[in-house]
């Protein structure tokens, strides 16, 4: 993206180096501790990168029948690599297919080998691995390619709108009309719950609930559609899905093979509103934005949700602090300023007094601390009541301080949020809502300066020095952000590091311990 003339806010470059400063402070334990273990999902990435597909006759994949048998024989510490290589180059099955058969059936013993053996299995693995991630190469250099040619929407911001029936079948004409009726990006929300089981469903899915499943087959046939819609519209539609929860790397992985665009990829989202293991949470996530920052998709984080759980004037720096540990955490895992779709959220109660000025307040000063980067601005929905003459003015007043503050993913909001699923005719109404607001405003953000001293720029800079207050109460805890996690500062959510679900799935590395995922990916 071409950064363009952005409205500022007058911060301190001293102060907001000191934001950052603390930001990576706080974060740096977390990578260490990232970088010491892996998980099951990491390992089940690794295979689906390597080419494993398909499942067993009761759905379970061959990635987890695979892991399982090779853990319950040798444990994740060195990872699944050496262990599953190994039995393929000593004859033990003939490709990674059998292996899996094989040893779901209880037919293959798995072992870590040593020496000659070790540097045979690290050989061959890197060899299958580099294929995979080649293939995400070339479905990044394949995007590239049909921006070129399609090219992308004129305006800005991209109007983001989600979609999600169930059924893979009926959510493909839904987003294409979508797509004819004004939207830039589709966002196929995840059925409810799916981040909560431990393994990525295989094909192509008809049930959901309140989303569709999230699966290879599913990315695939959406992917496709939107293609033939792009072709006709001249213009380059995105396809959004989540790489979240227990699954988080793999999803991210198929996202790569299947040339996703962008992907729901929070740091502490699935810690604090999942009840995810911390741990488990920050492996998967630094090895689900390697593979981001190398098929060239765009991330966008979940601030907004804290605001859902917390008063969104009070906990207005548990943002700030988020989307600063999040831009560390990316930038270490390789991401660009272009791949960040950090979030916020339009979720001021409306009786708060001056509550649209201290909205632009807070979507200004994202867009001055993080200028380069693609902001994901989300619509009201916490104040939503039922009356949809009162949230379609909301959603109103949403788009315009999109618009005014140079947000660059604008997710469309329906005047029936929170009451019903909504009915195509509401989406349709909530399309005509951005397109006015947003071609009546024009570059109204260029004329937007707000006073040096007036209450919206002093409400930033308060804001961001609660910011850094919090950073630095973080520093003084023992354990770091982990403890600040388990102590509820984020969204009100208590989680401990020694909880939460997945726990059972994170080993600590050995020293001889090997993936040539992550190496392949860290080398560039």
């Amino acid at each position: 993206m071409t950064p363009r003339s952005r409205p500022k806010i007058d911060l301190d470059p001293a102060t907001v180096r000191r934001a950052r400063t603390l930001a990576r402070r706080a974060g740096r334990p977390i990578v260490r501790l990232a970088k010491q273990h892996t998980t099951a999902s990491v390992e089940r990435a690794t295979l689906r990168l390597a080419g494993l597909t398909g499942a067993d006759p009761d759905g379970t994949p061959w990635v987890n029948r695979l892991v399982d048998a090779a853990r319950a024989d040798v444990g994740l510490e060195h990872g699944i690599s050496l262990p599953v290589w190994d039995a393929l180059v000593t004859g033990q099955a003939a490709d990674l297919p059998g292996l899996a058969a094989a040893a779901a059936a209880g037919d293959v013993r798995f072992r870590i080998p040593a020496g000659r053996d070790a540097a045979r299995a690290q050989s061959a693995s890197r060899k299958q691995v580099a294929a995979g991630i080649r293939r995400v190469d070339a479905r990044r250099r394949e995007r590239d390619r049909l921006i070129a040619r399609w090219g992308d929407p004129a305006h800005k911001p991209w109007i983001y709108l989600i979609v999600a029936t169930g059924d893979i079948y009926e959510d493909i004409p839904q987003a294409q009309a979508a797509a004819r009726e004004g939207a830039d990006i589709i966002a196929v929300i995840r059925s409810t719950g799916q981040s909560l089981i431990d393994f990525v469903p295989e094909g192509a899915t008809r049930e959901g609930f309140a989303g569709t499943y999230a699966t290879q087959d599913n990315f695939r046939l959406m992917r496709a559609a939107l293609d033939e819609s792009s072709r006709q519209l001249g213009r380059y539609v995105r396809l959004t899905n989540y790489a979240s929860g227990l699954c988080m790397p793999e999803i991210a992985a198929l996202a790569g093979l299947e040339r996703l665009d962008m992907m729901l990829n929070d740091s502490m989202y699935g810690i604090l509103f999942r009840d995810i293991n911390p741990v488990r949470t920050f492996v998967d996530q630094r090895f689900s934005r390697q593979v981001h920052a190398r098929a060239g998709i765009i991330i966008n984080t979940g601030e907004d949700n804290y605001l859902t759980t917390a008063d969104a004037v009070e906990a207005a720096h548990t943002v700030t602090v988020s989307q600063l540990l999040n831009e560390y955490f990316a930038k270490e895992a390789g991401l660009e300023d272009w791949q960040l779709g950090l979030g916020h959220a339009f979720e001021i109660d409306p009786a708060v007094p001056d509550s649209f000025r201290l909205e632009l307040a807070h979507a200004l000063l994202a867009r001055t601390l993080f200028p380069k980067a693609p902001l994901k601005w989300m619509p009201p929905t916490r104040h939503m009541t039922g009356d949809v003459f009162r949230g379609y003015l909301l959603d109103g007043f949403f788009n315009l301080a999109g618009a005014m503050t140079d947000q660059d993913i604008l997710l469309v909001g329906m005047m029936t949020e929170a009451v019903v699923t909504p009915w195509l005719s509401d989406r349709d109404l909530a399309l005509q809502n951005v397109r006015y607001v947003v071609n009546a405003a024009g570059r109204l953000s260029e004329d937007f300066v707000p006073a040096p001293d007036g209450f919206i720029s002093q409400r930033a800079r308060r804001v961001l020095a609660e910011s850094i207050d919090l950073l630095e109460r973080i520093l003084n805890h023992e354990n770091g952000l982990l403890d600040a996690i388990a102590d509820g500062t984020f969204g009100l959510m208590k989680r401990p590091a020694d909880a939460g679900k997945g726990l059972e799935g994170v080993a600590k590395k050995a020293s001889g311990y090997y993936n040539p995922a992550t190496v392949l990916l860290e080398e560039q």
